[in-house]
């Protein structure tokens, strides 16, 4: 069919064309996600606790540039004060389609508790990490910001706003942000159905889905840890399906 380029339905029809051509572009944007992109921070510190952490996700989508990425994490923390925990990622490892498993870095990572739950309506506590990458030309990252969370009876909710700025050679001048949120009720301690959700505009991805978490403790103090959902792209530049998995062991 032919348009008069003055046209608006021709202009119509270029705007398609070129949102189609652009969808894969954008895509391609989201791929440098990191497993620690897909979880929603406690800010809530034990002291004296040590935790063992595994955190991992992947990729299912139709385009072949995306799916089956996926990425790995490994970290031990520990409760030092009421107040502090330094947490270290010392294995982090990427996956892109159709190529092989790397290492892509390591990780040291800060949670801080800045007031005794429930002094105020909800828990505040703030994060600060430094990133290194493994890649030659790769830029290491700050990251920082605030985390929030509320207990109602049963309910739990979650609240990160996330900023990260890139620093060293290569490094870009802008700050990206991403923010999660998560929800979930406590049918009793092993069993929290829920659900998450994840906004990240620099990846032009929106992200929201159902999740089931829960915690076993043993009559030696210690606990076991688990988290397994998948969260559903909302939009066309996010990945039709990312599962997300972690486990946790602390004593």
């Amino acid at each position: 069919m032919m348009y008069n380029t003055n046209d608006s339905r021709y202009r119509k029809h270029r705007n398609h064309n070129l949102a189609a051509l652009l969808a894969p572009l954008l895509m391609l944007s989201a791929l440098p996600v990191r497993a620690g992109d897909f979880i929603v921070y406690s800010p809530h510190v034990t002291q004296g606790r040590t935790e063992l952490e595994f955190r991992g996700f992947g990729y299912r989508d139709s385009n072949t540039d995306v799916n089956g990425t996926r990425g790995y994490n490994f970290s031990v923390a520990h409760g030092v004060t009421s107040w502090w925990k330094p947490e270290i990622y010392f294995a982090n490892y990427d996956r892109e389609p159709g190529g092989s498993t790397r290492f892509s870095g390591y990780e040291f990572e800060n949670t801080f508790q800045l007031a005794p739950i429930g002094k105020f309506w909800a828990d505040p506590g703030f994060l600060f990490a430094y990133s290194h990458a493994n890649a030659a030309g790769t830029p290491d990252a700050l990251e920082f910001g605030p985390l929030f969370e509320k207990s109602s009876g049963r309910i739990n909710q979650r609240l990160n706003l996330i900023w990260e700025k890139q620093i060293g050679s290569g490094a870009g001048a802008k700050y990206a942000f991403r923010s999660s949120y998560s929800v979930n009720y406590r049918i009793k301690s092993a069993i929290r159905p829920g659900i998450e959700a994840y906004y990240r505009p620099n990846d032009h991805a929106t992200q929201f889905g159902p999740v089931i978490s829960g915690e076993i403790y043993s009559s030696a103090g210690r606990e076991f840890g688990y988290r397994v959902g998948v969260v559903f792209g909302l939009n066309r530049t996010a990945p039709n399906q990312t599962l997300v998995g972690q486990l946790e062991y602390e004593f």
